[in-house]
């Protein structure tokens, strides 16, 4: 059964830094495309990036690019964000989402649907 554990949420200040953590279990994020997705009270889910390690392929979205780094770590099936210059417009809840399907993803742009979400982790910034 394929599973994903998110955790390394928490309250920060702004300018403060967090990093999550994706973990798998069930497969191998080597080879699964594994996007992180966050949702703020009364908006809409946001991707905010992707990656495939065995594609060596990343994404960011414009929000977070130049403060967010996501990076895989094979031998712990992890998949970490770490988030610098956090700002308040950064709280959410972080999912992490993983697919089989990584070149019809990439092809869309890691858009998704994804077949598996993790729980979820807050993050919050406090200015």
């Amino acid at each position: 059964e394929v599973q994903l554990v998110e955790s390394g949420g928490g309250l920060v200040q702004a300018g403060g830094s967090l990093r999550l953590s994706c973990v798998g279990s069930g497969f191998t994020v080597d080879d699964y495309i594994i996007a992180w997705f966050r949702q703020a009270p009364g908006k809409e889910r946001e991707r905010i990036s992707c990656i495939s390690s065995g594609h060596h392929s990343t994404y960011y979205a414009d929000t977070v690019k130049g403060r967010f780094t996501i990076s895989s770590d094979n031998a712990k099936n992890t998949v970490f964000l770490q988030m610098n210059s956090l700002k308040p417009e950064d709280t959410a809840v972080y999912y992490c989402a993983a697919d089989s399907q990584i070149r019809a993803q990439w092809s869309k742009g890691c858009r998704g649907p994804f077949d598996y979400w993790g729980q979820g982790t807050q993050v919050t910034v406090s200015s």
